[in-house]
């Protein structure tokens, strides 16, 4: 029996999925129109985790509210127990960070870099940002470059997903629409 499990479900970005263990959730494949391709993403983090059909509790709210948030009923999504078990230390203190930020808001890597303590490592933010194994739930779309730009978006659709969930939330102005 498999020490991790695993769900996929449809939202109104695609196929996404949750990966889960005893400490809580390992991983958040962000949507994608394969559902193949989710559970590669999931496999990445959750290695021989076993799809499950009668999650728990926890992770069926998570999924539902997930696919909520997406189809526009805003969602609080940090609600569960994220296993950080072998992630960085610095990359934990940015997800902390960017828990912080909430539905409609975005901070830029140097506020984050700022708030660790010290402007220089913005790249680093964003390097850690870009291996966020929890995608949505620690929310590494709502952190932007200075000047506002959608950089550093390593999820599927990249740059222009972004932009699609900050539209979602309503954090960019109208003239950002197009």
């Amino acid at each position: 029996m498999s020490e991790t499990s695993c769900m996929t479900f449809e939202t109104a970005f695609g196929w996404c999925g949750l990966a889960w263990g005893r400490s809580g959730l390992l991983a958040v494949a962000f949507p994608q129109d394969a559902r193949a391709a989710v559970r590669r993403r999931l496999a990445a983090r959750a290695p021989g985790a076993a799809e499950d059909a009668a999650p728990p509790a926890p992770i069926r709210r998570l999924a539902g509210d997930i696919a909520a948030h997406l189809g526009g009923d805003l969602r609080a999504l940090a609600e569960v127990d994220l296993d950080m078990t072998g992630l960085p230390a610095f990359d934990r203190a940015v997800y902390g960070e960017a828990l912080a930020i909430p539905p409609g808001r975005t901070r830029t890597y140097g506020e984050i870099a700022r708030a660790l303590g010290d402007v220089a490592p913005a790249r680093r933010v964003g390097q850690a940002l870009g291996r966020n194994p929890f995608p949505l739930v620690v929310p590494c779309h709502r952190v932007v470059g200075a000047d506002g730009t959608m950089t550093g978006f390593s999820a599927p659709g990249g740059a222009e997903a972004k932009r699609r969930l900050l539209r979602l939330e309503g954090a960019l102005a109208p003239e950002l629409f197009d």
